[in-house]
């Protein structure tokens, strides 16, 4: 059996034109998952060797450390492929750390559960 070759127009829906490069994989929970594409399956289940968590929130990011990470195809929604000469992200985004990121995480969560619960208490006004 052969692998699909990156001129085989037939098959490059394939994984296999992705093997031994960065992608980025987003999965159904939002999260957002780099890393080197080592095997994958006929279900889209993916091995990321060296993969880490990309979690954004504002202008902070983050990248934790995984390592080698298997991903249910089920929970992919989309994969694509890296261009390792262009920047992956804007210039006014701030590397934070691990705690950091969480923190902001954390407020922002509240934030948006203050926002839902304050729209709750507003419906008998009917703005609409």
């Amino acid at each position: 059996m052969s692998w699909a070759g990156p001129d085989d127009i037939f098959l490059s829906t394939s994984l296999a034109t992705y093997l031994d490069k960065k992608l980025l994989v987003l999965l159904r929970d939002g999260r957002k998952l780099l890393g080197l594409l080592r095997s994958f399956d006929q279900f889209a289940n993916v091995v990321l060797e060296g993969a880490c968590e990309r979690v954004i929130v504002g202008d902070l990011y983050c990248d934790i450390p995984l390592g080698q990470y298997v991903i249910r195809g089920e929970n992919v929604v989309i994969i694509g492929e890296l261009d390792l000469e262009k920047e992956e992200l804007p210039s006014r985004m701030n590397p934070v750390s691990e705690d950091e990121i969480k923190r902001a995480q954390k407020a922002e969560r509240e934030a948006t559960d203050l926002k839902g619960s304050m729209r709750k208490r507003m419906e008998f006004l009917d703005f609409d």
